[in-house]
């Protein structure tokens, strides 16, 4: 999304699951662990070295092992032995052409494909078969009136990645050979976008999807923040208001995350510092037809949010005021952590990872 001709800058950091189990245990009150250390208590994330300090906004992670950030300068790290060691993969001349990595979705620790955004040229997908030791270029905007914000895949082959409204709608890249090449879908599928309506390039997760057909794309900036939803791998969409608060080109719904084509929490707010983020949080229990506003939302503005493995009803959201816990599905969060948090992402081995600003790269637990 484009404010006044300039590139969203959002905030951000990391986490793992075994040390979310002890959170979620902890009585409402009491004093939670944060990124830095209290003396006698143990802390939620635990930080990694990257060795720089580019922002990553993109992270995919593979499994408790293996994990991808994708962020500022055209950096892009990946590591094999859960964060002890990263190694700098990025794509060659990126960091020299400015590229602003956003998001990154890797199938293994091998292949990976990773979107640039901006306007006009500036957004650019990239892959790698082999570990990031080579890039190809796969698509690159020529059309100066696009923004690209995010991409999702919904098997090693199939994805999607979506621009802000061109010409009054949404517009949606698919790919069918795992991001080798690239076509437009037909916009007739796609409702109108309101007037001032975009996308949030914040986290990776304003495009996500679940199983092998079903994708939602998460909206502000406008009168209201809407979730759109396709059960055809984007070629035709409906439109659905949220309980996010709108109406302010800083406001909106920024992230989504779906554990089944049923079940979803959507997190958002105002993304300015200071500014208040009532009602930040909603859930959906029928595909994104209708939500409902938390009962108890994080206290601030958050960008990003991932369902918790192996729970039917524990996720995470984090934001650049810190990390909330909800273990009834949403419903109600509380805050577990402190630190600055884009983007977070859990596997189905039980891994989590978070990362943000300053090459801040985090798992959960030791």
């Amino acid at each position: 999304m484009r404010v006044k001709g300039k590139t969203r800058r959002l905030m951000s950091w990391g986490l793992s699951a075994a040390a979310l189990v002890a959170a979620s245990a902890t009585p409402v009150g009491a004093a939670v662990p944060h990124d830095g250390d209290r003396p006698g208590q143990r802390p939620v994330w635990t930080l990694t070295d990257t060795g720089t300090d580019a922002r990553f906004r993109g992270l995919a992670a593979v499994d408790r092992r293996t994990a991808w950030v994708a962020g500022s300068e055209g950096t892009v790290l990946r590591t094999v032995d859960g964060g002890r060691h990263w190694r700098d993969v990025s794509p060659a001349g990126a960091a020299r052409e400015g590229l602003e990595f956003r998001d990154i979705e890797a199938f293994d620790a091998r292949r990976a494909v990773a979107l640039a955004i901006g306007e006009g040229e500036a957004s650019r997908v990239l892959r790698t078969e082999d570990g990031g030791v080579t890039w190809t270029e796969s698509f690159r905007n020529t059309d100066a009136r696009a923004f690209y914000d995010c991409l999702a895949f919904f098997d090693s082959r199939h994805g999607l990645a979506m621009s802000d409204p061109v010409d009054g709608r949404y517009r949606i890249l698919s790919t069918a050979d795992g991001g080798r090449s690239w076509r437009v879908l037909p916009a007739t599928g796609m409702p109108d976008a309101q007037p001032g309506e975009a996308a949030f390039a914040a986290s990776g997760q304003c495009l996500v999807t679940s199983g092998p057909r079903d994708v939602w794309l998460a909206t502000g900036g406008a009168a209201t923040a809407r979730v759109l939803h396709s059960a055809d791998r984007g070629l035709t969409w409906t439109a659905t208001e949220s309980t996010v608060p709108a109406g302010d080109p800083a406001r909106g719904v920024f992230g989504l995350a779906f554990r089944d084509r049923r079940h979803g929490i959507a997190v958002g707010g105002d993304y300015r510092p200071g500014e208040p983020s009532p009602r930040a949080a909603a859930v959906t229990g029928d595909g994104g037809r209708t939500w409902r506003q938390s009962a108890a939302p994080p206290a601030a503005y958050r960008s990003g949010v991932a369902y918790l493995p192996r729970s039917g009803s524990g996720a995470l959201a984090v934001g650049p005021t810190g990390t909330d816990l909800t273990t009834d599905g949403g419903r109600t969060w509380r805050t577990v952590d402190t630190g600055s948090y884009d983007t977070v992402d859990c596997t189905v081995d039980g891994g989590c990872w978070a990362a943000g600003e300053q090459g801040r790269v985090a798992r959960a637990g030791r």
